[in-house]
């Protein structure tokens, strides 16, 4: 009788489970390489759906974004009694803390992979001992991978400028979902009723032009920004609409003065959490996304897949994923006139919205094709496994690579609603 071909266990690591999110093209594609996949990160909802959805064991730690050191060492154990009991032979960890208690916990649990997927850095933004403590907790991260993968190759230039690890050890890989612009995200593809029923929805009038931001509403994303250039244009404009689609976070949150324009004004709307952004995108004439910091704007790509014109920060990570004055149009971080200016640009021209859009997608037909950037993680992974004489896994027989069912259950649990970090 044959072998059963010899799985290698691969755990996924991230610091809530909405960041899994990244992953839900890669996980069909490798377990049918014969990777034996599981998830550990915070308790949520998503995770147990998750976990369903791609028949993926899960296993539950709760982490904090923010700096809390003695329930950060009880996460940490937590995490390496569950890595002790499963044995992987890679242990993949993405998002600042779920990274680095990733990494101390395969270390100590003796896993003979590690790598750290650098998502953002969040000690751009930070200032005193906090961004010190950030820099550091990086540091030990990549000090305790053996391989460090970073979304961008300027995104490789700022772990080298701050001295996170030598150059020879990091790699660039952007997220292995990209964005599916011949599939969800295409605009050929969205029905009329869509948009209408969308606009009703959120008691948006058909006539009126919106804009839109899809994200975490903390300050870290511009909100500040992004309402004050809200109530510039509201008054230049009668017939604008702001369209706002992500949860208030505690972590990080938005001044009470910002929070209270957002939930009373009666021209802004919130979409809350959302499984689907492609209808928020289907009835935007502007996106904008003032962030302070970003590991990759993965949002920017998906609107600009929606042939959206994007007005976003001129920052790293943003400025891979918009070409000024070709796609979008970039303004300095923290200022609300330079980004109410660049949306009133776009507002007044509706040809330019359109030439815009258009250019941006096909960049992203070009260069976030999921299928493509599945392959090369893989690809990675195998070349990891050669280096430390590990065993290659076997393609599990009678699979199909990202089949028409995988590429639904893709489309079904795997919905962003904001960036990384």
């Amino acid at each position: 009788m044959d072998q059963e071909p010899r799985l290698i266990k691969l755990v996924q690591i991230t610091t809530v489970p909405e960041s899994l999110h990244f992953s839900t093209w890669l996980t069909p594609y490798i377990k049918a390489k014969g990777f034996d996949v599981h998830a550990l990160s915070s308790p949520g909802e998503y995770l147990r759906t998750y976990g369903e959805r791609y028949g993926v064991p899960i296993h539950k730690v709760e982490m904090l974004r923010c700096i809390t050191p003695l329930r950060d060492l009880g996460a940490i154990f937590r995490i390496w009694r569950c890595l002790r009991q499963i044995r992987p032979e890679i242990v993949h960890g993405c998002t600042p803390k779920g990274g680095l208690l990733g990494m101390i916990g395969a270390w100590l649990a003796g896993v003979p992979l590690r790598i750290y997927h650098i998502y953002g850095f969040p000690s751009v933004t930070a200032t005193g001992l906090k961004c010190v403590l950030l820099r550091w907790s990086k540091k030990v991260a990549c000090l305790l991978a053996h391989q460090v993968l970073c979304l961008s190759e300027r995104n490789r230039e700022l772990a080298v400028e701050e001295g996170l690890c030598p150059a020879a050890k990091i790699g660039i890989s952007g997220f292995p979902n990209g964005v599916d612009a011949r599939g969800r995200f295409n605009p050929a593809s969205i029905e009329a009723d869509t948009r209408r029923e969308t606009r009703a929805n959120y008691g948006i009038p058909d006539s009126a032009l919106v804009m839109s931001f899809v994200g975490r509403i903390v300050r870290d994303k511009g909100l500040v920004e992004l309402t004050s250039a809200w109530q510039i244009l509201r008054e230049e404009f009668p017939t604008l609409h702001l369209l706002v689609a992500g949860s208030f976070e505690p972590y990080d949150p938005v001044p009470p003065d910002v929070e209270h324009v957002l939930r009373t004004d009666s021209r802004i709307h919130l979409a809350g959490y959302v499984d689907n952004p492609v209808p928020i995108y289907a009835v935007t004439d502007v996106f904008a996304f003032p962030t302070y910091r970003e590991g990759f704007c993965l949002v920017a790509v998906e609107a600009a897949a929606m042939e959206l014109p994007v007005v976003a920060t001129r920052i790293s990570g943003v400025v891979e994923a918009v070409q000024d004055g070709v796609t979008g149009t970039l303004v300095p971080p923290r200022d609300a006139e330079a980004l109410a200016g660049a949306v009133r640009t776009y507002l007044n021209d509706p040809d330019l919205r359109r030439r815009h859009g258009c250019a941006g997608r096909d960049p992203v037909l070009r260069d976030f094709d999921p299928e493509t950037l599945c392959q090369e993680m893989h690809q990675e992974y195998v070349r990891l496994l050669r280096e430390k004489g590990l065993p290659i896994p076997e393609p599990v027989s009678g699979s199909v690579e990202m089949s028409s069912t995988s590429q639904k259950s893709v489309a079904a649990v795997g919905r962003i609603i904001g960036s990384s970090g």
